[in-house]
């Protein structure tokens, strides 16, 4: 029965008669697809040059801070040869003879050389005496009364601390001036009176 209907020029009941679509330009089309490919090539371009970039960054980083555990143990070694030296009085060092004396200047040779290498490795040592207490960077210890510097300041360090790049290995163990002349604050322009309301 489609067959007749098909014959006579009638639409079978199940299909549906295609409307006229209006043909695409084919140099549209390509323009179009064209264009996404580009925008899509411009795109991966910049990606790729962000993950370059990143890439070097974590490069450098790993670099400079892979050393930054074995530093930081280095630093209690460095600290326990220091502390040998201030065992010993003045009066010893000055009057050691042979075997005592190879033995302080070993210790002594030792603690150079192990400042020398870490600092071969960018670790530095952080300033701490004098300098306005920074939380990054110190830990108080204990607060000092002194009316004679700004509070806040740094008038004893207890511990040397340390830094590789700008990241801290080990914080100086400060004491902090306390009770002093605050800094001083701006003076208002004019005589104080806010004249604008």
């Amino acid at each position: 029965m489609s067959d007749e209907n098909a014959a006579q020029g009638e639409t079978p009941e199940n299909e549906i008669p295609v409307a006229d679509t209006p043909e695409v330009d084919p140099v549209e089309a390509l323009r179009a697809e064209n264009s996404e490919l580009r925008d899509r090539v411009l795109r991966t371009i910049a990606e790729m040059e962000n993950l370059r970039k990143r890439t070097e960054r974590d490069v450098a980083d790993t670099r400079s801070y892979a050393i930054a555990g074995f530093a930081r143990d280095m630093l209690s070694a460095t600290d326990a040869l220091s502390r040998a030296l201030l065992v010993i009085p003045n009066e010893v060092r000055e009057t050691a003879e042979g075997t005592l004396k190879s033995l302080i200047e070993g210790i002594e040779l030792a603690e150079r050389e192990t400042q020398r290498l870490l600092a071969k490795h960018g670790v530095k040592q952080i300033e701490a005496a004098g300098q306005k207490f920074d939380p990054h960077k110190h830990q108080a210890m204990f607060e000092v009364p002194n009316p004679n510097v700004p509070e806040g300041t740094v008038v004893q360090v207890v511990q040397e601390g340390f830094a590789i790049g700008d990241r801290v290995l080990r914080p100086a163990m400060v004491g902090v001036a306390k009770g002093g002349a605050a800094q001083p604050a701006p003076a208002p322009e004019g005589d104080g009176v806010d004249k604008s309301a």
